[in-house]
């Protein structure tokens, strides 16, 4: 999932002008398209690839729509400069959670037409996963990696985040994600932490979370910021345990490295499939939505890139091997922690919202 985040990040960073302008060298004036196409961004690299062959091939095939993937990825930004200056150039694109709320909130996202759903589909993908906005493309999560050779089968191996925060019967040097970026901070890891049930976490209280964070800092040896910093640690045997992607991990495990992957109190995040309003081929783009949703075609897609599938019948149609590797496997499901967008999206009386507020927060702490 780095390239994703990673590339978000880049996207949110540059201009809403320059991306649009970027996404335009690709995709041909809105007038230009006709009503047997749809334009799709599917990300870079493995993922882009697992998205062309689990989905738009088998999109093309069944319904005869010609889609174009487009590999940059849509920000909020973006999809709002092109709502507002009438020139939708982009059908179906993935936001985050925070980016999709922000831009239903500003009315420039499509209503999903859940009505050309199969039931039996729509029962069966997560509740949170579907929203009047938006339905989630699949599920990644962080998760708690150790060293085995720091914690061998023959000691005990720390299981919570309690434990992680355990210095004393957990030893160890540790790592966790960086708050630079607001919603993907170790706000969730620090209240668990610190004692607070997973379903009593929002909202959250921030005070509490730095109060926690405190603890856990002088043993941290970096806060890292992408997927490459923590998997070079965790090759490199440069910490014990670690916050990690599951991605990242289950790479290094299948390389072969020292390392176990703990599925407990999970954090799961996802993007979300959105269609920008007032595009030319909205009607086509809520069928590559009902299509993408489909319990076949994400099991599909799963054994392609191994992430989880927002619909849990995909999991009757995957090898039980492939499916233990996976964020949403059921079992790993009851003790996993669903962030909430709409929480870091809040406003404050002081006009920030939440995400500003940590990142301010954390700008400051980080330097004490």
């Amino acid at each position: 999932m780095s390239f994703w985040i990673n590339r978000r990040r880049f996207m949110q960073a540059t201009s809403s002008a320059i991306a649009v302008g970027a996404l335009s060298s690709v995709v041909r004036p809105a007038s230009a398209q006709s009503s047997g196409e749809l334009r799709v961004t599917v990300g870079g690299g493995d993922v882009g690839k697992a998205t062309i062959e689990a989905y738009v091939k088998p999109f093309e095939a069944e319904t005869g729509i010609k889609v174009t993937p487009i590999t940059d990825d849509a920000n909020m930004g973006q999809i709002e400069l092109m709502v507002k200056s009438s020139n939708v150039t982009l059908d179906v694109a993935y936001l985050s959670q925070g980016s999709a709320l922000t831009a239903a909130g500003k009315g420039v996202l499509e209503k999903i037409d859940y009505s050309n759903h199969k039931k039996e589909e729509l029962d069966g993908i997560f509740e949170f996963a579907k929203q009047p906005f938006g339905i989630a493309s699949l599920i990644y999560s962080y998760n708690m990696v150790c060293n085995t050779e720091s914690f061998p089968a023959s000691k005990p191996r720390p299981i919570t985040w309690a434990d992680f925060w355990d210095i004393e019967q957990f030893p160890g040097v540790r790592t966790l994600v960086s708050g630079q970026y607001g919603s993907e901070g170790p706000w969730e890891e620090a209240l668990l932490a610190d004692g607070v049930p997973a379903d009593q976490l929002y909202p959250m209280d921030i005070d509490r979370i730095f109060t926690s964070l405190d603890k856990i800092k002088p043993h941290i040896r970096k806060w890292w910021g992408t997927g490459s910093e923590i998997q070079q640690m965790l090759h490199d045997r440069a910490v014990d345990v670690a916050q990690s992607y599951d991605g990242r991990a289950l790479l290094l495990i299948d390389q072969g490295a020292p390392t176990e992957i703990n599925r407990n109190q999970a954090k799961l995040q996802w993007d979300y499939w959105v269609i920008p309003k007032g595009g030319p081929n909205a009607q086509n783009a809520q069928k590559w939505i009902e299509f993408v949703t489909r319990a076949d075609r994400q099991a599909a897609f799963s054994q392609l890139f191994p992430e989880g599938p927002t619909n849990r019948n995909a999991f009757k149609l995957i090898p039980d091997k492939v499916a233990r590797k996976l964020p949403t496997y059921p079992e790993y499901m009851k003790s996993s922690v669903s962030l909430n967008g709409q929480w870091y999206n809040d406003v404050g009386p002081d006009g920030l919202t939440n995400t500003e507020r940590l990142i301010q927060r954390w700008n400051e702490w980080v330097l004490q």
